[in-house]
């Protein structure tokens, strides 16, 4: 008896102890932030966008690192056939010219293909390139498949100078109420062709020496696949300096909720993503 007394409540002491611990729910966006490569400083950058992110929305941020700090860069992530499974987004902030190998090219398209969103950043416009990108691509082959994904090729950037960020698209959810704006010194990436499934949202142009440059798309979108999966991307964002400008932020946080159709028409965040 005195056994079934001490069982009865040491139960009952569990369960009240239980129904007072705090309960954590999990986040509603999972993203996955790629982040490494050549020629940037990239172990400032993640973590940079990981806090961006996090701290604007209800989102669980994964840094995938490389490894290697040179334009052929390869990140294990994406040596699973299932790297994207449990993602609602990937962030693809990388820099891997050289990275060319086909299988390895199309296990990471075949998920945004298949409908995974993304949000591509800077030098993820010059990745996974091979073969003579200085002239237009033609459709369906091999060097064309990464800028299919994007929506638009581009093989080089200018000097660094600052960029005058112009809005072509003012109602579209993620350019609806921001302004015109300059980065700092930054990098000019050329339009070789911009594919017709891409909207252009902002174009960009700097000064040189008294000379102004052509205004050249800097943030789109484009509708990827047979899936038509939603693609983001800004060519700004050289440096972590001009990550921190609350524009570029405005910009990689919409360009989120358009990705993963969490946007309201005013450029609000939908679900209850936002954090106050």
């Amino acid at each position: 008896m005195k056994l079934q007394k001490f069982t009865s409540l040491l139960l009952t002491t569990c369960a009240i102890f239980a129904t007072a611990l705090p309960t954590f729910a999990e986040a509603k966006l999972k993203i996955l932030l790629v982040n490494g490569g050549c020629c940037h400083d990239y172990p400032k950058q993640g973590p940079l966008l990981k806090s961006m992110i996090e701290s604007s929305l209800d989102a669980e941020v994964t840094l995938a690192l490389s490894t290697s700090n040179q334009p052929d860069a390869r990140f294990a992530v994406y040596e699973n056939d299932n790297w994207a499974d449990g993602y609602d987004l990937v962030v693809h902030n990388e820099c891997t010219a050289r990275a060319s190998d086909p299988v390895y090219i199309e296990r990471i398209l075949k998920a945004h293909r298949e409908g995974l969103p993304a949000v591509n950043v800077h030098c993820a416009m010059h990745s996974y390139r091979s073969g003579n990108i200085r002239k237009p691509v033609e459709p369906g082959a091999e060097n064309a498949k990464w800028f299919e994904m994007i929506g638009l090729q581009s093989s080089r950037h200018g000097p660094r100078a600052p960029i005058d960020v112009i809005y072509e698209e003012t109602d579209h959810p993620a350019t609806v109420g921001l302004v015109d704006w300059t980065t700092i010194k930054s990098e000019l990436y050329n339009n070789i062709k911009v594919f017709d499934s891409a909207t252009v949202l902002a174009r960009g142009a700097q000064t040189i020496e008294g000379e102004r440059t052509d205004e050249l798309a800097i943030v789109w979108t484009n509708n990827y696949g047979p899936e038509n999966t939603r693609i983001f991307s800004l060519s700004i964002g050289h440096t972590s300096e001009e990550m921190l400008d609350e524009n570029f932020e405005s910009l990689l946080i919409r360009g989120i909720l358009w990705a993963t159709e969490n946007i309201n028409p005013d450029g609000t965040a939908k679900n209850d993503l936002a954090k106050l």
